[in-house]
């Protein structure tokens, strides 16, 4: 009788580990590359709340690579700080990519310094974990060309988005039929310019993606204009729509992001707030399906629109085609 109630007791005990153990199997191990953003700790939040449920549910944050630039303020300054709070959000700091890899089942770069990005996501695409890359994408459209070319060479597959491409009201109203078909948008927000960037790849790449939210793919030339206080980017579609990205250069607390949209039925005017939940469900659903979101070749088109828009900043403003700079930029990276 003590041996049957015994064997009972072992068998739902062995029942429980394999619960257990089944459980942890089913939960997406993330690793972070890059800790001097609050991105870090922001996406952290989300995915690690209780009760997360649908595809927030059994993505969790465990490792992560604290990284940084030393010649880049905005990181040096930060990275000590932002990897303190990630150790007590029971994230493990490692002191290498090459000791991440092994402790994950995909990765999240989201080093602050773009011009980092190519040599840090280089061995996670060689590792074949899917992996995320936070804005901006790289330092120029040189460098996202790699990204893509090794993504393809090792077939791994890669995402890159601005939060504002998630945001609820922009994704509610884009789904919609309240404007018709769009034929044009105007989208602004701040533009910072980071060392060693591309002008616009930094901090104006959230405002062109806006653009390209509303706008789709498709842009065949750009002009640009630049005072110390303001620019614009005028864009030419190749169905003949005309869309624009106005850079708001003197920074002050009330400076947003948002854009006009016009439609055959009617015009919108939209205001976006800098909220992440929409972005981060998108990353976690990525890593469960390993499907993109956005194509690759809509992202690459946003860096050659950037480098078109410099392209035309450094001539005076005159049209310079997206073919032009992806041809200089392949040209380079071919060297």
């Amino acid at each position: 009788m003590v041996r049957s109630f015994l064997a009972i007791v072992l068998v739902g005990l062995a029942s429980m580990a394999n619960i257990n153990a089944d459980e942890q199997s089913s939960v997406i191990r993330v690793g972070f590359i890059g800790l001097d953003s609050s991105h870090c700790t922001a996406f952290t939040e989300l995915l690690h709340r209780e009760g997360n449920t649908g595809d927030l549910a059994g993505v969790k944050i465990v490792a992560a690579f604290p990284g940084g630039n030393p010649e880049f303020p905005l990181s040096r300054d930060r990275v000590q700080g932002y990897t303190e709070k990630m150790r007590t959000m029971d994230v493990e700091i490692v002191d290498s990519i090459a000791a991440l890899l092994p402790m994950v089942d995909a990765v999240i770069v989201g080093s602050v310094d773009g011009s980092q990005h190519l040599a840090q996501i280089e061995p996670v695409l060689k590792a074949g974990k899917p992996v995320f890359i936070d804005k901006p994408l790289a330092h120029n459209l040189a460098d996202a060309l790699q990204i893509q070319k090794l993504a393809q060479q090792y077939k791994t597959p890669w995402f890159s988005a601005s939060a504002l491409r998630y945001q609820k009201e922009l994704q509610d109203l884009m789904s919609s039929d309240v404007l018709g078909d769009v034929v044009g948008c105007d989208s602004f927000g701040q533009s910072r310019a980071g060392i060693g960037h591309s002008d616009l790849a930094w901090y104006g790449v959230h405002g062109v993606e806006t653009l390209y939210t509303v706008m789709g793919p498709g842009c065949l030339s750009v002009t640009r204009l630049q005072t110390d206080k303001s620019e614009q980017v005028t864009g030419l579609w190749k169905n003949g729509r005309i869309g624009t990205y106005r850079g708001i250069r003197e920074q002050t607390h009330k400076t947003g992001f948002g854009a006009s949209i016009f439609g055959t039925k009617t015009q919108q005017q939209i205001s976006l707030p800098a909220d992440y939940l929409g972005l981060v469900i998108e990353i976690a659903k990525f890593f469960k399906t390993r499907q993109p979101p956005i194509s690759e070749d809509e992202t690459i088109e946003i860096f050659a629109f950037i480098e078109a828009a410099d392209e035309s900043k450094r001539q005076g403003g005159v049209p310079v085609t997206l073919a032009s700079v992806m041809e200089a930029a392949g040209s380079v990276r071919g060297r």
